[in-house]
């Protein structure tokens, strides 16, 4: 681990000294295409001995092994030009289809919207070098890599806008658990950031393997779905170092797709997702929408979709903030859709900070399965660790911590952290879903006279003392 560590701190630090790269985002996506080069050129090597007259996708010359693996190679002027005017105009015009050639149509979705922003040759150089004492054909090198990987995408919590792209690892991990995807499900994120549902999703069913026909059925059951270029560059990058030959991530917007024209054939047993909330879609994006779910939200749209690509029977467990539980209008008749058509039997709510410092929004895990109409949901309020008040980035959420709602989840008891509430009375509330814990002790402030009497005597305090700051100054002046 410490070797790896020290050549990413190393590329980190030559990236720094070149001129073109602007802030934590750009270091990560120009860190990246070049990671992604290397693992697929490692994983050419393998598929050169499984896959029978296989043939790369990539033009000769532009293959990492020719251009890049060479440390005495190209470099400076020569390096930068050849980047710039051959490899990347290339790539992002490669003459592929999906079905015919599925590892370059991967190569053609990464490169589409990725840029090189390194203005030194030099330093380019020096970094592919870096690079290139990595083998991602080693399982030793790819494992540790794994981390190291994670860590990098976790900095984009930091990044900017870019750390919504992010869900804490112990979240993903939770809601992978509870869902317990098995092997031959289909699996879904429709808004899959950089992946990190579906690498624990399919480490998850790695454990079901038992004999090698599931390692192709591994790899068919995964997709996922990514509208902006960086991430969606990450989650291939991050499905590959999980062992998926082709991952299916689509550079696309399922949004923009008519809601009428999904059919069953398209539907999945899994929808994992935390999809963006408190953006808004650009115009004409609600017109794919039926009437009662037209809105420019994006989270309302996804939530919309979900219910529409769940098979019957498929379960979904979905990230959602608080003002999707209590909000009205569209999100009204979203949560009536969802009450009528599935089963969402818990809402685990999270406290405040598990996403920061990218947003303080307080948020919910919604577990839910289509099919059958919700009768009650159960609701478990997640408590801080003993003697924490909040998350940070020295103190983030932890999967251990979760070890409360594992326990109660298949002998469920109202407890101070659990409680039920019938359809019913969800209905009579006007489809309300921000119900707060009964069991928990109510805030006590006091008297409401003494409350009062005790804001006056620090009106009067405040009051004394700005005079008395006046009268120095006064007296300053006259000095």
């Amino acid at each position: 681990m410490s070797n790896l560590s020290g050549i990413i701190k190393s590329i980190r630090d030559i990236m720094r000294q070149d001129a073109g790269v602007d802030g934590d985002a750009q270091r990560i996506s120009q860190m990246v295409w070049m990671l992604f080069l290397k693992v697929f050129s490692d994983k050419e090597e393998e598929w050169e001995l499984t896959i029978e007259n296989y043939k790369s996708p990539i033009p000769a010359g532009l293959q990492w092994s020719q251009w890049a693996a060479n440390e005495e190679g190209m470099t400076g002027e020569e390096l930068l030009q050849f980047i710039n005017n051959e490899l990347f105009e290339t790539l992002k015009n490669l003459e592929v289809s999906p079905k015919a050639d599925p590892q370059g149509w991967i190569v053609k979705q990464v490169f589409e919207d990725t840029y090189n922003y390194m203005k030194s040759g030099t330093l380019i150089r020096q970094v592919i070098n870096k690079i290139n004492q990595i083998d991602f054909n080693s399982s030793s090198d790819r494992h540790l890599f794994n981390d190291i990987y994670e860590n990098i995408l976790k900095e984009l919590q930091s990044a900017g806008s870019s750390g919504e792209y992010y869900t804490p690892r112990a979240v993903t991990q939770f809601m992978v658990d509870m869902t317990a995807p098995q092997m031959g499900e289909t699996v879904l994120d429709p808004a899959c950031g950089t992946g990190g549902f579906l690498t624990c999703a399919i480490e998850h069913v790695r454990a079901q393997l038992s004999n090698p026909s599931d390692i192709q059925t591994l790899q068919s059951s995964f997709q996922g779905v990514e509208k902006k270029p960086l991430p969606h560059m990450l989650a291939t990058t991050n499905l590959m170092l999980h062992g998926m030959d082709v991952p299916v991530i689509r550079h696309d917007n399922l949004l923009v797709r008519p809601y009428d024209s999904w059919t069953s054939k398209d539907q999945v047993d899994i929808i994992l997702s935390n999809p963006p909330f408190g953006g808004t879609e650009e115009d004409g994006t609600d017109a794919n929408f039926p009437p009662k779910f037209k809105t420019k939200e994006t989270a309302d749209l996804f939530m919309a979709l979900i219910m529409r690509l769940l098979k019957p029977i498929g379960r979904a467990a979905v990230v959602l903030p608080d003002g999707t539980l209590f909000g009205e209008g569209v999100k009204t008749r979203i949560k009536e859709e969802l009450l009528s058509k599935c089963n969402l039997h818990t809402i685990v709510r999270l406290p405040n900070g598990v996403f920061n410092p990218y947003t303080s929004i307080k948020t919910n895990l919604l577990f839910f399965t289509k099919g059958q109409p919700t009768k009650e949901v159960w609701y478990f309020e997640h408590p801080y660790p003993a003697g924490q008040k909040s998350y940070n980035k020295g103190k983030p959420i932890h999967i251990k911590e979760f070890d409360l709602e594992k326990a109660w989840w298949h002998n469920r008891e109202e407890n101070q952290h659990a409680w039920r509430v019938s359809v019913e009375d969800i209905a009579a509330r006007n489809y309300n879903l921000d119900i707060k814990n009964p069991h928990a002790p109510e805030n006590d402030l006091g008297d409401p006279a003494d409350l009062l009497e005790k804001l006056q005597l620090t009106a009067q305090r405040v009051k004394a003392l700005q005079a008395d700051i006046v009268t120095a100054l006064e007296e300053s002046l006259l000095a």
